[in-house]
């Protein structure tokens, strides 16, 4: 038997483009990687739609894929991972979204690449089909997390991955509550490449990722992987605290030159502090409680998902 490819597809109500990515996944193979056996994992993460029926006709077809069944929404990343850790290929790419934002006609490029040495070979977002300011806001995000972080990671780099599975492997050894994947590989190290291409624009169906869940993932990275956080807030109280005494003074030299006097005993002292006390204090206890809704997580050993059901998995598989 050949060397198994792994591809983990997270879905949420995409009824209007599973069976389309199932079948470009499975002509890649035929046409491109026919030597390599497929493994084509979909995670439902509760879908409301015929999304979840759609994907058990094709497992039912098709011994090559399997089908992970949430018992509610856990939210893409939590589903995405768990879809990761029950892959049993030599290799996988970690994210193939049924919207096919990532073109899949990427992978036999990156299974090349595997073949001569690459442990991980990531896909660089090159170029997006998107508005300006979600661009913007992206771009800017990426350089955040890259300049910062507390591990070597590439601007623009996705969870559009193919990884060893010695990769795999050492992630499983994370005991995350949260795993943010695009950096987790990097974190278990490898020899490493990118390959840039273009972010297409979603053709059918709308994006389930909201802008709240863009925000709840950025969080995450920023918390566990970079000391942003924590820099900015000292940076941002000493700033601060330099504007207030600044103030302070200038309003002791204009009170004294135009008016002749100080203000009233206290008036001077008490603005002064409001401005310090309650910008300082109302940074650091949001700051705070981020890093103790992360704590909160991470203690309370919940399971990543709950799954209600599997198809085409062996007993053997990984859980």
């Amino acid at each position: 038997m050949g060397k198994t490819i792994s591809v983990v597809t997270p879905c949420y109500n995409e009824e209007e483009n599973v069976r389309i990515c199932y079948d470009r996944i499975r002509r890649l193979f035929e046409e491109h990687l026919p030597q390599y056996e497929r493994e084509h994992v979909f995670c439902d993460n509760a879908s409301t739609d015929g999304t979840l029926e759609i994907l058990k006709e094709l497992a039912a077809s098709d011994r090559h894929v399997k089908v992970i069944a949430n018992a509610r929404n856990f939210g893409p990343m939590r589903s995405n991972y768990n879809g990761v850790m029950a892959t049993t290929g030599d290799v996988v790419l970690l994210f193939m979204p049924a919207d096919m934002q990532d073109p899949p006609e990427l992978l036999p490029e990156m299974v090349a690449l595997w073949e001569r040495g690459y442990e991980i070979v990531y896909g660089i977002r090159a170029t997006r089909s998107e508005g300006a300011l979600m661009k913007m806001a992206r771009k800017a995000y990426y350089r955040l997390i890259s300049g910062f972080s507390t591990v070597a990671v590439p601007p623009d780099v996705g969870d559009y991955q193919l990884v060893d599975r010695r990769v795999i492997e050492a992630m499983r050894q994370v005991d995350d509550a949260y795993p943010f994947m695009r950096i987790m590989t990097f974190e278990a190290g490898g020899k490493a490449i990118g390959i840039p291409y273009h972010w297409n624009a979603r053709e059918r169906g709308m994006s389930k990722n909201k802008l709240r869940h863009l925000l709840d993932q950025g969080l995450n990275g920023l918390i566990t992987f970079t000391t942003v956080p924590v820099r900015v807030a000292l940076y941002s109280g000493f700033v601060i605290a330099s504007f207030s005494i600044l103030y302070a003074l200038g309003t002791l030299f204009y009170a004294l030159i135009h008016e002749g006097r100080l203000a009233e005993p206290g008036i001077l002292t008490l603005i002064v502090a409001l401005f310090f006390f309650g910008g300082v204090q109302l940074f650091f206890m949001g700051l705070l409680g981020e890093y103790v809704l992360a704590i909160y997580g991470q203690v309370r050993r919940k399971p990543l998902v709950v799954e209600k059901q599997r198809w085409n998995f062996d007993e053997k598989d990984p859980a």
